[in-house]
């Protein structure tokens, strides 16, 4: 999981909106129906498939130079970013259960402090991982 920053191209329409397409990632495509909004649908289109790369082990191609993307006059071309690990974090939160084992003396020491065993061990992740 990681951060990326690819160039995407935002063609607009007579009708005001704009198609998107990711020159460097295949079958990535989205539209908005103003700018904003495409830069927003652009964004979520290239984590979603980054995020599904990622899963399945696939390889993340490298992004190309903004400056090498050829495009038609009207024709926009912006880098998009994402954090494959702020989308895990939305739309995975899911709580699983794991089976942890501690020693008698400090699970028992945690019961008498009311410490909520999950929470410790999520925080303890969180900075042993680096993951804010």
């Amino acid at each position: 999981m990681a951060k990326y920053v690819y160039p995407a191209v935002f063609e607009p329409s007579e009708s005001g909106e704009y198609c998107v397409f990711f020159p460097d990632l295949e079958n990535v495509f989205t539209q908005g129906e103003d700018l904003a909004n495409a830069m927003e649908m652009a964004k979520d289109a290239l984590c979603l498939m980054l995020y599904d790369m990622e899963k399945k082990g696939l390889e993340i191609p490298l992004a190309s130079r903004q400056a090498d993307i050829e495009t038609s006059p009207e024709s926009i071309v912006n880098l998009v970013a994402c954090d494959t690990v702020f989308y895990k974090k939305y739309f995975e939160s899911k709580a699983v259960k794991v089976n942890v084992t501690l020693p008698l003396w400090l699970k028992e020491i945690g019961e008498k402090n009311n410490v909520n065993f999950s929470a410790v061990l999520q925080d303890g992740l969180r900075e042993y991982l680096q993951i804010v």
